[in-house]
């Protein structure tokens, strides 16, 4: 058995309040979906929205038509006579989801035309469709609320168009008012009533429920499903792709051709550009879905993985990690040094000593990264090796509008003072690109900035601490440096400092 993956990331995931995705984008993230992840089709946009995205849908199908894969590219159109079409047509596309109503209600109050009169105009959109030479699917729209009150409208919707030259029907639970039982029943229904149709089912997350849904639906026997990267879409958003591999691979037992090592990184390009921020404990892209915390779990992974399970970070091209807090023990302690290469520099009452502080600090609601350690051990032990061998001694940031922003600072290294200034697009850019002048000059290699996230507390005080935790790249590791202050700049600054300290010992 084989389950269809459309994406419709471009189309109802760029619904998401506040999301509105550029030509490159889009054109980014369609190659991401069909190259790297290997969904099988995605849908792209919405028919005569704007300017701006009838030239992003030329750049797709452009791009998609010299790789041979115009075919999996899909476009929302309406019923509208023959402007969707055109457009359509005009942009490049081959395949049109045309967008009918599955509800009474919606037909009744929006369309305000009988089921005979919508009947028609479908009808006739669809022979000027194969008329231009485009593909078609149809969307039930609000299929589920149809199905729970008005049942008979949508099968004679169904009736009248089983035999029409259509590719798939598409059943939406548009408002996200399904449970995984009413999924079962109603797909059930569709499927047993019409076995020669092709159904997708397209899952709405308002009551937490989609993934389950989409479990059921497919237990019904539905052939196609609807995803969202990061589970984008309107109010709750749409069933997330990663879960829905998830949930083929772990749960169904269905064999799914979607490449997982590839998801991680395909969540933190959308994440980048949707500006949409994914939880993190988001089910397998959250970032700390694969961390654990308690010490009796980290004790217990190193004897005999007794707290894995079937969903291994290595599927999605992760890593296991142990996190630091109150809970930690002398387990997670070591498997954190282990991992900075530390480990055999340390004796047990030293661990011990290690173990406690980390404790204590978690007690004080402190978050403690593994890229700390090194700085707790030169506290704790007096380890010189561990001490501050970089400093940032002095540093002025200035901004003028209609300038960009300029920084001069003077870094002490092992007991030498440099001194050098740059332009940035930011006062936190401007300072690293002086470092980096700096570090030039001495022949150091400076690592690459990977991530950037501020947490400030909420009330609006201005004097609340700011944290900022920093994710770099150094050789062929991640280092996450965190910095506190009032000033945002300046922790991101102390996170700097750290990393720069951090580097020299590894």
């Amino acid at each position: 058995m084989r389950i269809e993956i459309m994406d419709t990331t471009l189309r109802d995931g760029e619904q998401t309040v506040g999301i509105s995705f550029n030509t490159h984008e889009k054109l980014s993230i369609a190659k991401l979906l069909l190259i790297d992840v290997k969904v099988d089709r995605i849908e792209i946009a919405s028919a005569r929205v704007s300017a701006g995205e009838f030239e992003s849908v030329k750049k797709i199908t452009q791009w998609a038509n010299e790789n041979q894969c115009i075919q999996k590219i899909e476009i929302l159109g309406f019923i509208d006579g023959t402007s969707s079409l055109d457009w359509i047509e005009e942009a490049g596309g081959k395949t049109v989801n045309m967008l009918c109503k599955g509800s009474l209600n919606h037909l009744t109050h929006q369309l305000r035309k009988s089921p005979q009169e919508h009947i028609a105009d479908i009808k006739k959109a669809i022979d000027y469709a194969k008329s231009k030479g485009l593909k078609v699917n149809l969307y039930f729209e609000d299929w589920s609320n149809g199905m729970k009150q008005s049942p008979e409208y949508v099968f004679q919707l169904a009736d009248n168009l089983q035999n029409e030259p259509i590719e798939r029907i598409m059943l939406p639970d548009t408002l996200g008012i399904l449970d995984p039982l009413l999924t079962y029943e109603f797909c059930k229904k569709m499927v047993d009533k019409y076995p020669k149709i092709h159904f997708d089912f397209h899952a709405h997350n308002d009551y937490d429920m989609a993934t389950g849904n989409v479990f059921m639906a497919i237990k019904a026997g539905i052939k196609g499903i609807h995803t969202t990267v990061n589970g984008l879409g309107e109010r709750a958003g749409n069933v997330p792709l990663s879960s829905v591999v998830g949930l083929l691979n772990d749960h169904l037992g269905i064999k799914s051709h979607i490449t997982e090592s590839q998801l991680s990184r395909l969540s933190s390009i959308v994440e980048t550009y949707s500006g949409i921020r994914v939880p993190e404990n988001k089910p397998i892209i959250g970032e700390y879905v694969f961390t654990q915390t308690c010490g009796v779990h980290a004790d217990g992974d190193q004897k005999n993985n007794l707290y894995f399970n079937a969903l291994s970070p290595e599927r999605f091209g992760r890593t296991r990690h142990y996190a630091l807090g109150k809970t930690s023990g002398k387990a997670n302690i070591l498997q954190n040094l282990k991992e900075l290469g530390l480990d055999a520099d340390l004796d047990a009452d030293s661990i011990k000593k290690i173990t406690d502080r980390v404790i204590e600090l978690g007690d004080k609601k402190e978050s403690v990264t593994k890229e700390d350690l090194p700085f707790i051990i030169a506290d704790v032990i007096d380890n010189k090796r561990f001490g501050k061998n970089i400093s940032i001694k002095h540093f002025n940031l200035s901004m003028t509008n209609g300038l960009r922003p300029v920084a001069n600072i003077l870094v002490e290294i092992y007991g030498k003072n440099y001194e050098e200034n740059a332009i940035g697009d930011g006062q936190y850019d401007a300072f690293v690109k002086a470092l980096r002048k700096i570090y030039g000059k001495l022949g150091k290699d400076f690592p690459v900035l990977s991530n950037y996230f501020v947490s400030i507390p909420p009330g609006g005080k201005s004097d609340a601490l700011v944290e900022t935790i920093i994710s770099w790249k150094y050789k062929d590791k991640e280092i996450k440096t965190r910095g506190l202050s009032s000033d945002q700049t300046k922790s991101a600054i102390r996170a700097t400092e750290k990393m720069l300290n951090l580097v020299e010992i590894m």
